[in-house]
């Protein structure tokens, strides 16, 4: 019987890369990564807050419950990600996990905007996305994402064109691009 933990991995790639700590007020849209938003929550700490949102009632309660089984707090909601149901500058950091890319240009113009309404002022934003690949990976992103998105230079061009500020490409690693933008 173990009676000391080991210690934990190094902290993953995504989650370093949003500059999460301590006290920090997060929102995930996008619930389809529970252990990213679990990593962002123990981040976090109890001192913080974290949220996540998505459209989806089942990626919902499927991300609930596996962040409760790792002993983190967070609170999760179903709403629309073009309508984000929290007051104005309510977040230190917003992190948008590979949502973006299967909305339709309407809808991404709408999250993007409200983003930017529940960041504070001089808040950040991150869009994480999985990286297109040669050969199959483009095939079956251009089947599964907007395929426009996608020839427009995706992430930092959407975020650019909503005004945020220092918009940039953090890196690509690990199949994962990491674009960040800032609130003014």
């Amino acid at each position: 019987m173990p009676w000391f933990r080991k210690t934990a991995p190094a902290d993953p790639l995504a989650v370093s890369m949003t500059g999460v700590k301590l006290g920090d007020r997060v929102l995930v849209i996008g619930a389809g990564d529970p252990a990213l938003i679990a990593a962002l929550g123990a981040k976090a700490g109890l001192t913080g807050t974290t949220c996540g949102v998505d459209s989806d009632e089942s990626r919902v309660e499927h991300a609930r419950h596996a962040v409760e089984r790792e002993g983190v707090l967070a609170d999760f909601t179903r709403a629309p990600l073009s309508m984000l149901p929290y007051d104005d500058a309510s977040f230190d950091i917003v992190v948008i996990r590979d949502a973006l890319p299967s909305l339709a240009p309407e809808d991404r113009m709408r999250c993007l905007r409200e983003t930017r309404r529940v960041l504070r002022t001089g808040g950040r934003v991150m869009v994480i996305e999985t990286a297109a690949r040669a050969g199959i990976a483009v095939l079956i992103s251009r089947r599964t994402m907007n395929e426009q998105y996608v020839k427009t230079g995706g992430a930092k061009r959407a975020l650019e064109a909503e005004r945020f500020l220092a918009v940039r490409v953090l890196a690509e690693r690990e199949g994962l691009v990491f674009v960040e933008g800032a609130k003014r």
